[in-house]
């Protein structure tokens, strides 16, 4: 029976009928059951042997302390009593103290959420490649992102990376929304997302903003006028939530907040633009003189045995050391970038085209942070290259795909990606020639695998093409996948520490995260004596500290800061404490108090000379030292001071 309800009526025509959802391709049907395995992958990658991650000491004594007050978590103290923060701004910590609140304080709860971030990262990565170039190459992307060996480390660490990446990516992704349809909103949404990413990483986080710019400014459809607008509006917006952290911290008094690290005048542009920024980049001459940074004309942190053969130059992202983590599909990501732009100017796309406005986001994004990295110090930390990773897999994923369609197809361009697939494995293989007694296995089975997929490929047939095409960048993937296989041993990576993965993999280890039984006498002295004082006792720097911290949340006051060159609080301080009765003790080490005479303007020569005069050596049997692995002595007016 037809219904009685009147159909409505648009200027005397019936609405037009909904539109039909699109036909399901073969590539829709296979997408959801191969991300949940790609997803399922980088979960076990990142999170196999999570229960024998180790404390990554400095960060886990800051988390272990930001869990004991909102003004800790704000800013990021190094110590329980909220004396000094950490070198660098915190953000990248909150999620990891949160967990520390929800799960309780063990290595593996600060583990837990970069591991998350790195699962999110994948599926992030595969859909703003999907909208991009669709669900083969989203897919790729995302299976190669998981097989890299950096985003195998950094996810399984402690350190800024996982949701820097992550923060990143949401950016991107909603640039991508906004470019479609010039959308200024969601433009300002990727502004937030920048201004949180640079919470975690400082000044990096605005590294992506030439790509997500040039992204908008070209390929929006709206007029040039009202691009520049929304740009202007979202710059504004990223400045403001960037510098939301050193805006407060700068406004609350000194008195109410942590001694900033990394600084000489206790400010946020001395510890974020000198400290964090300047001195990375000593090596093209610029001087951090003048910003209240402790450091001028050199790193600020000192790289150790991994910086060799990563000297800051345009050949250091070339280098074993950088490119085993993170540089194994070089090739695929020039034949994905270049390849594509080429095909883009014969076709004569409009601006506006999506193809071109993906290739602008992830072709600018890769330059602007491998130069970046090329020139900036990273002092041999290879988790930087993160966000590298991220645009080498998406262009690498685009360029297997339409290499892939050309090869079908045939025609003058079908021998391109065979090439260089060739190439891409010829270059594994020469990375693997660096550490022969790793795996060494990886390199010819990768060359036999290439040579049988090659060989599928000149058949031209259709099947034998695609299988031949899957068999060469299985060969292309055999080594990384090695090397990122291999954090799933302890002997190649620890969970919780710098994030390196193979044969250069540091164990964290436990010696400044535990309290030897010296040392729990010694706490328990300190904890009988403490008298009201706020602090235990002041220590110099935070690697004497780190035990007590880390292991019985102890207020120990460390000197001089993540460097030990940070005057903080020097002698006026130390005094004005004892004086208050919030310090009653100081420990030093032995080296401390004999040193060469040039240590004597470091903080903890000051602090060792300060207290041989102000304070009193307290006897080492009362507090069970047996030898001279500490040299405890009591300050205050009743005790010579």
């Amino acid at each position: 029976m037809p219904s009685t309800v009147s159909e409505p009526r648009t200027g005397g025509r019936a609405a037009p009928p909904p539109p039909t959802a699109p036909p399901r391709t073969r590539a829709d049907r296979y997408e959801r059951p191969v991300l949940v395995c790609i997803a399922a992958l980088a979960a076990l990658l990142f999170l196999w042997g999570i229960d024998h991650s180790a404390y990554h000491a400095f960060y886990a004594s800051a988390v272990r302390s930001m869990t004991d007050g909102p003004v800790a978590f704000l800013y990021g103290s190094f110590d329980p009593a909220g004396s000094i923060t950490l070198d660098k701004l915190p953000g990248f910590l909150w999620p990891q103290a949160l967990s520390a609140l929800v799960f309780g304080f063990h290595p593996w709860a600060l583990v837990l959420p970069q591991a998350v971030e790195g699962v999110a990262c994948v599926l992030l990565l595969h859909l703003v490649v999907r909208r991009w170039a669709g669900v083969p190459a989203g897919l790729a992307a995302a299976g190669f992102l998981t097989l890299t060996p950096v985003t195998v480390g950094v996810g399984r660490s402690v350190v800024e990376d996982a949701p820097f990446v992550l923060l990143l990516l949401l950016a991107a992704e909603a640039t991508q929304r906004a470019t479609e349809r010039a959308r200024p909103r969601t433009l300002l949404l990727a502004a937030l997302w920048v201004g949180l990413a640079f919470q975690c990483k400082m000044l990096e986080a605005w590294a992506v903003l030439p790509a997500l710019a040039a992204t908008y400014l070209v390929a929006a459809p709206a007029p040039a006028r009202r691009r520049a607008g929304h740009l202007a509006l979202a710059g504004a917006v990223t400045a403001t939530v960037s510098l939301s952290w050193m805006l407060v911290a700068t406004l609350t008094p000194a008195a109410s907040r942590p001694y900033l690290d990394g600084t000489t005048d206790n400010s946020a542009f001395g510890m974020v633009v000198g400290y964090n920024f300047l001195t990375r980049f000593h090596a093209v001459g610029i001087d951090a003189a003048g910003t209240g940074s402790i450091v001028t004309g050199r790193p600020a942190h000192p790289g150790g045995a991994h910086a060799s053969g990563m000297g800051d130059s345009v050949w250091k992202m070339l280098s074993p050391g950088i490119a085993t983590q993170t540089g194994w599909l070089y090739p695929l990501a020039a034949l994905g970038l270049v390849g594509g732009l080429v095909a883009l100017w014969r076709r004569r796309v409009p601006r506006t085209d999506r193809l071109l406005a993906g290739h602008l986001l992830w072709g600018v994004w890769l330059a602007t942070f491998f130069v970046v990295f090329s020139f900036g110090s990273v002092t041999g930390h290879t988790y930087y290259m993160g966000v590298v990773a991220v645009a080498l897999s998406a262009l690498a994923g685009q360029g297997v795909v339409q290499g892939s369609r050309a090869l079908r197809a045939g025609g003058r361009t079908a021998w391109l990606l065979p090439a260089v697939l060739a190439v891409n494995v010829a270059w594994c293989a020469a990375l693997t020639l660096c550490y022969p007694r790793f795996f060494g296995w990886s390199a010819p089975a990768a060359g036999a695998l290439c040579l049988t997929g090659l060989a599928l490929t000149g058949v031209r047939r259709g099947r034998a093409v695609t299988a031949g095409t899957a068999v060469a960048v299985a060969a292309v993937l055999l080594v990384p996948a090695v090397w990122s296989a291999s954090a799933l041993s302890p002997r190649y990576n620890q969970p919780g520490g710098f994030g390196r993965v193979g044969p250069n993999s540091v164990r964290t280890g436990t010696a400044l995260s535990t309290l030897t039984p010296a040392r729990h006498r010694l706490l328990a002295y300190l904890t009988a004596h403490r008298d009201g004082a706020r602090y235990l006792a002041a220590v110099p720097g935070w690697t004497t500290a780190a035990p007590y911290v880390i292991a019985a949340d102890a207020p120990m006051l460390p000197v001089g800061g993540f460097t030990g060159r940070v005057p903080f609080p020097g002698p006026r301080g130390l005094s004005r404490l004892v004086d208050s009765g919030r310090l009653r003790f100081v420990l030093l080490r032995p080296s401390d108090v004999v040193a060469h005479p040039r240590a004597v303007r470091s903080p903890a020569g000051a602090l060792a000379r300060w207290t041989v005069v102000h304070c009193t050596r307290v006897p080492p049997a009362a507090y069970g030292e047996h030898g001279r692995r500490h040299l405890l002595y009591r300050c205050g007016p009743e005790h010579g001071g």
